[in-house]
């Protein structure tokens, strides 16, 4: 008997349309199960976004990824094939010991085309996923997951499994009475925030890089938006500061980080002037230095944990961390 056949009655419930969990979606669904996935934006791809403005757009939060493991080569390369992403050859540099440096990492990287919301978007095309809709509380009733939300109230529909994907805090806090054992895990995951400035300059700014790595400052990366592949509109900065000051400033007032961040670029050679910006706060970016080596099942429950932060951080990490979980819930199942 097939897994499709076995599964087909098996309904499951994802909590984040982010890239693990759109990944884990992808799998069990070709897998043959029911799968429904609920995402409290407006649209799919979490930290892989986009923000636009008028005349221009600028990727605010995932500015690269790369590829090492065959299995999500194999993935990207699909992406590539479908146009959803490229190659980015950024003039690349790096700010350390108060001078730059030609960087001279040689690895190969990869954006969204024609941004990066794209991969999420081609991962979701043909999947059943509930948007606007903010989970603030699960439950388990005669074997079954029941999901509330803020906007919709009770879900109607029960389901089998309940996968969440989601950053650590968020699962910590929907988690609390169910499973004591996460505890633990999730809080180790020690996830920080990160402020991240886009700026758009009222003329070109005449710098010989398109993006550039940055040490012991506020800032820790600035990219130029218009040095990757397919992107149009005026010229756009983003700018990211580090995870530790992004923590420890994390309730600061925007307006303030901005001022913040925009006196380092400045003191780095990047002189903005009074050029437009707009600052986003992520209050969930990174995760630990040493993440657990995979997603996180209780079969009891028949409850899954994946996400980035389960698998080194990374974009490659989090599609993995889905990929893995939907299969272990596949042996499972069998």
């Amino acid at each position: 008997m097939t897994s499709k056949t076995h599964s087909k009655q098996i309904s499951i419930a994802i909590i984040g349309a982010g890239i693990s969990g759109l990944s884990c979606a992808t799998r069990l669904q070709k897998l043959g199960f029911e799968v429904e996935v609920y995402e409290k934006s407006r649209g799919v791809s979490g930290r892989m976004s986009t923000r636009n403005g008028d005349g221009w757009n600028a990727d605010h939060g995932a500015q690269y990824f790369t590829a090492r493991d065959p299995l999500f080569i194999e993935e990207l390369n699909h992406w590539i094939q479908s146009e959803a992403a490229s190659i980015w050859n950024p003039r690349l540099k790096v700010f350390k010991q108060g001078q730059w440096h030609n960087s001279i990492n040689s690895e190969n990287r990869y954006v969204g085309i024609p941004n990066m919301t794209a991969p999420g978007k081609f991962l979701a095309r043909n999947l059943s996923i509930q948007l606007n809709q903010t989970i603030d509380h699960i439950a388990i009733k005669k074997g079954k997951w029941s999901l509330h939300s803020i906007e919709a109230g009770e879900i109607q529909k029960h389901f089998d499994w309940l996968v969440l994907a989601l950053p650590a805090p968020q699962v910590l806090a929907l988690t609390t009475q169910i499973d004591k054992a996460i505890e633990s895990l999730v809080s180790d995951a020690n996830m920080q925030g990160c402020w991240t400035a886009i700026v758009i300059p009222d003329k070109n700014l005449n710098i010989d890089f398109d993006a550039a790595f940055v040490n012991n400052e506020i800032i820790s990366w600035v990219s130029r938006n218009n040095s990757k592949p397919n992107r149009i509109g005026r010229e756009v900065w983003t700018i990211h500061a580090n995870p530790q000051w992004s923590q420890e400033s994390i309730e600061l007032d925007k307006d303030a980080a901005a001022e913040l961040i925009l006196d380092c670029a400045k003191k780095l050679g990047l002189d903005f002037g009074s050029s437009k910006y707009s600052i986003h706060r992520w209050r969930y970016a990174s995760g630990h230095v040493n993440p657990a080596s995979g997603p996180i099942i209780n079969s009891d429950l028949k409850l899954g944990f994946c996400g980035d932060w389960l698998h080194g951080g990374r974009v490659e990490g989090a599609w993995l961390s889905g990929y893995e979980l939907a299969s272990q819930i596949e042996v499972i199942q069998k």
